[in-house]
């Protein structure tokens, strides 16, 4: 690990420009040189608060650990606290993907039946994701969105592992939304509207809000094919989800699933694009 620390901080001296502005907590970028060209690194804010951030480095251990065991692929990924005299910086080396494999541009560029032949492999990948941890005793969460995927010839790969989705209550992931954010707008709308923050996690812990979720972001990719789109959503959900859970979707599909008004406004006033977050 001191190898690889060593390696991050030349990294992070000669950084180049982000791959991503889109992320609510950092802005990854790929080394244009040396040893970690082929990783992503991702940096978090940091602090000097070293039991938080102990404990986020075993639970994002623990959270990738799930994500593996339930089916999901991830690319080589690593956390690491970079101790800089005390600040202590969390940070995330990933195996970088090719872009032409990351799903938001495919879905934008092919055909219709491909679109759908995509948005399939997710949803069903999603639905084994929570079949799979429905018996976990711990509070356990997934943010499967279209910029959070890659599609190749095996595929779906999700490469979003922070914040780590697991252990933590409602309450801690909200403060955890509000510490790590870079945004001090953001950190002091929470400080006024901390139920607001809180709420963006509940997508995340939701099997029926994170497939819906899938969704309409691909409606919003497609307005044009967007019946063709829920047509073949309503399918999915009728023939390939459980009881309940498909119940569930089947009653969020009457229309074009849309964004929260909140956090369309935040994205818009934080000028997040919509663009892959790698």
């Amino acid at each position: 690990m001191s190898e690889l620390a060593g390696q991050v901080r030349e990294a992070l001296r000669a950084r180049g420009e982000p791959v991503s502005r889109l992320g609510y907590f950092c802005a990854p970028f790929r080394p244009a040189s040396g040893p970690l060209s082929d990783r992503v690194i991702k940096t978090y804010r940091g602090g000097r608060d070293p039991d938080l951030l102990e404990q986020l480095a075993r639970r994002h251990d623990a959270y990738a650990d799930v994500l593996r065991w339930a089916g999901v692929r991830l690319p080589e990924t690593r956390f690491l606290i970079l101790n800089e005299a005390g600040y202590l910086q969390p940070v995330i080396v990933q195996e970088a993907l090719d872009e032409r494999l990351l799903m938001r541009p495919q879905i934008e560029a092919a055909s219709l039946p491909e679109a759908l032949s995509m948005l399939e492999d997710a949803a069903a990948s999603i639905a084994e994701f929570w079949g799979r941890v429905a018996q976990r005793p711990e509070r356990i969460g997934y943010h499967p969105s279209i910029r959070n995927f890659a599609i190749d010839e095996r595929g779906p790969i999700f490469f979003d592992t922070f914040p780590p989705l697991i252990g933590y209550s409602r309450e801690e992931m909200g403060r955890l939304l509000l510490r790590f954010s870079e945004s001090g707008l953001v950190r002091g709308m929470g400080r006024v509207m901390p139920e607001r923050i809180r709420a963006i996690q509940d997508e995340w812990y939701s099997p029926a809000g994170t497939i819906v979720g899938l969704i309409g972001s691909a409606v919003r990719l497609r307005p044009a094919d967007g019946p063709a789109i829920l047509d073949w959503a309503r399918a999915f959900a009728g023939t390939q989800l459980k009881p309940g859970l498909r119940e569930e979707v089947l009653a969020e599909l009457d229309r074009p699933p849309r964004l929260p008004a909140f956090w369309t406004g935040m994205r818009r006033v934080l000028g997040l694009e919509g663009k892959p977050n790698v």
